[in-house]
């Protein structure tokens, strides 16, 4: 009788302990408003703004402001930027500690893991605005404009950065280095808006927006290609 009263109070403290978890996650039980995706645009403007300016204000970066991110986290934007060093998205919009849900990859692509993170920041944080960040002469896109320009295989797991960004090499089969940086955002953009069953149906509803963008490395300023 002892050990059945015992199994029992454990299965009830990990309910209860999910579900804990699951309301601190949930945007149903928000901390802060959720946050419009022209309100979520603007301040990623804004910061941008500051960026290229010098005159960056590094917020949310305090012990303070770490400690009251401890049990939750709010952030207004997802960024699925490129893994390329010199593109960091929280400098180059001048935000802080919990304001972006950052995913990087070479080429600013999507897959599962990549996919399941940002559904997880969508369906359980609820963000309401993606931004798909390439960048000038990303080197991911050149080395598959290269490849297949040669009819070869990149090294190792390169390849799979090839075969992801392909479609938008093949759409501009004729254009520079940048149209198909722009082509590939807005494939990976389009992906997003079409992939089921959590993006799109939030993207039908009009509870979600998720827009391309690039970032000049010569000027560090952000264009946002789609603002649909």
């Amino acid at each position: 009788m002892k050990k059945t009263c015992l199994i029992f109070l454990s299965i009830a403290v990990v309910v209860l302990g999910a579900n804990r978890l699951a309301r601190a996650a949930d945007p149903t039980h928000p901390k802060e408003p959720t946050v419009a995706p022209p309100e979520a645009i603007s301040r990623l403007k804004d910061g941008n703004g500051r960026y290229t300016s010098g005159n960056q204000q590094h917020p949310r970066q305090s012990s303070e402001e770490r400690t009251q991110l401890e049990k939750s986290q709010h952030p207004f934007a997802i960024v699925l930027g490129c893994a390329d060093s010199r593109v960091p998205p929280e400098i180059v919009f001048d935000q802080g500690l919990g304001d972006l849900f950052v995913v990087r990859v070479a080429g600013n692509v999507i897959d599962d893991h990549g996919l399941g993170s940002i559904e997880y920041a969508v369906d359980h944080l609820g963000v309401r605005l993606i931004v798909v960040l390439g960048h000038q002469r990303c080197g991911a896109v050149m080395a598959a404009k290269e490849a297949i320009a040669a009819k070869t295989e990149a090294p190792a797991h390169i390849q799979s950065l090839v075969t992801a960004i392909q479609p938008a090499v093949e759409a501009t089969i004729k254009g520079d280095l940048e149209a198909t940086v722009e082509a590939n955002v807005k494939n990976v953009v389009q992906a997003l808006r079409s992939s089921t069953p959590i993006l799109k149906a939030k993207v039908d509803a009009g509870e979600l927006r998720v827009i391309g963008a690039y970032y000049s490395l010569d000027t560090g300023s952000v264009s946002f290609l789609d603002e649909k």
